[in-house]
């Protein structure tokens, strides 16, 4: 026994020597985030006509409530969190519109059409197959979906190769099924909480050394 609780502190040392480098973690994720909102927000900018109509209109969009400022609300939380994760500023507090976004998005935009960002054509590499195997009822639908999109991925596949230069159709990538659900939306989001919680990290962010100089 004794030697197994001295290999497990053994292990433990170990993995507390990377507590020195913890501020990578943090900085991952707003690295990633960063230039997924920023191009976004400035897409919202230049299109805002655009996305005002499309967050108003009722039969074809999301008919929410004021769209316009609607719309400069979401560009803006989006544009500009975005550069603040870059750079670290402030991040717990961006995070708070930037998860709003993500919810809204989720529920309002993606729910409808599942999980799945791109529907998996495989059941049997789905990552709804062992929620199927316990009896959950929306993996098993999931599974049937699949069997459907590998079928329709297939003839189109087929066709293409029949009537089409498949080679350099598929050179920039394999076709796939666009599901649209809220699978990116909820990660953005579960990223954007994480970051609420323990903050832009150490030594590369603004946060970190504006605390430095004023709580000090």
């Amino acid at each position: 026994m004794s030697a197994v609780i001295t290999t497990a502190n053994t292990l433990q040392n170990i993995l507390d020597k990377f507590r020195g480098i913890d501020f990578l973690g943090p900085l991952a994720l707003r690295l990633y985030l960063a230039p997924i909102f920023i191009a976004v927000g400035l897409h919202k900018f230049m299109n805002i006509e655009d996305i005002a109509s499309w967050f108003g209109n009722s039969d074809w969009g999301l008919g929410l409530p004021f769209p316009t400022i609607m719309a400069y609300m979401a560009a803006s939380a989006e544009l500009f969190g975005g550069i603040a994760l870059l750079i670290g500023f402030a991040v717990r507090w961006f995070t708070i519109p930037l998860m709003v976004t993500m919810l809204v998005a989720a529920f309002a935009v993606h729910l409808d059409h599942g999980w799945f960002a791109i529907a998996p054509g495989n059941p049997e590499t789905s990552t709804a197959k062992p929620l199927a195997s316990l009896g959950i009822s929306a993996a098993k639908r999931s599974l049937e979906n699949s069997e459907e999109v590998g079928n329709r991925v297939s003839a189109a596949k087929s066709l293409l190769k029949k009537h089409g230069d498949y080679n350099w159709i598929t050179e920039k990538g394999n076709f796939v099924v666009l599901n649209n659900g809220i699978e990116f939306s909820v990660t953005y989001f579960i990223m954007l909480m994480v970051l609420f919680f323990i903050g832009a990290g150490r030594y590369l962010s603004f946060d970190y050394w504006l605390a430095r100089i004023f709580r000090e």
